[in-house]
């Protein structure tokens, strides 16, 4: 049985303004398989979210094709794009993305109770799922009552409740500090596991060498580093 899980295939990423195009991605190769850790770096702009959005199926390609555990999702329609990001794949944005009007529960159930899973089941799991990210205190809470680290906890656990093959989080740790950002990043080594890949983009270059390898966007292609840190 094959480890990948997704591969990406002569892609192009061009936008148009004024009239010009404007290539953010240019003939990414690209292979990502079960149990990986890895990083995704870059400066402002090189094309980091446009990567994580064409892999999590939200964003399509100039050119080129991308493939989900082996099936090419190229040219697949919205719906069925849509039924594997349901369980497959999970995005963690820096901006956390949750309901203000719904409490830390309610915010973790709802991928579950969307894929037709029952309340009780989903209430139950969703327990389980904030008590690892150590917010089983925090259930009944609302965002507002949630610290910006409490907040992410939230996010990464509703990401994380469908068991997906494949976590992509842009720039999870950008707006908090060293200390929380920290223990944000330990949470995904927690959740590192044989049947599982992640991948994240980060400008803190602490965080990017504690990946199995980095990959750094220049000028719309990728080069892949090997940059665990030898102390570790």
């Amino acid at each position: 049985m094959s480890n990948e899980i997704i591969r990406l295939s002569k892609i192009d990423k061009k936008f148009y303004s004024n009239d010009k195009d404007i290539k953010v991605l240019e003939n990414v190769n690209l292979r990502i398989n079960k149990g990986e850790l890895i990083s995704l770096t870059g400066p402002s702009g090189s094309g980091k979210s446009t990567l994580l959005h064409i892999m999590a199926l939200l964003d399509q390609p100039t050119s080129g094709e991308v493939f989900f555990k082996n099936k090419n999702f190229s040219k697949s329609n919205d719906s069925e794009k849509d039924h594997i990001r349901r369980k497959g794949i999970s995005i963690i944005y820096q901006q956390h993305n949750l309901l203000n009007d719904f409490t830390a529960l309610e915010n973790v159930m709802i991928p579950l109770l969307n894929i037709g899973l029952a309340k009780n089941e989903s209430l139950e799991k969703a327990e389980k799922t904030l008590s690892l990210v150590n917010l089983s205190k925090r259930l009944d809470h609302f965002p507002s009552q949630l610290s910006g680290g409490e907040q992410q906890r939230v996010a990464v656990a509703r990401a994380i409740i469908t068991e997906p093959d494949l976590i992509l989080a842009d720039e999870p740790t950008g707006s908090l500090d060293r200390k929380t950002a920290n223990e944000i990043f330990s949470l995904f080594l927690k959740l590192k596991s044989k049947e599982r890949a992640i991948i994240y983009a980060t400008h803190n270059r602490d965080l990017s060498t504690k990946a199995d390898y980095k990959l750094n966007i220049l000028d719309g292609n990728i080069i892949k580093k090997n940059e665990r840190s030898s102390t570790e």
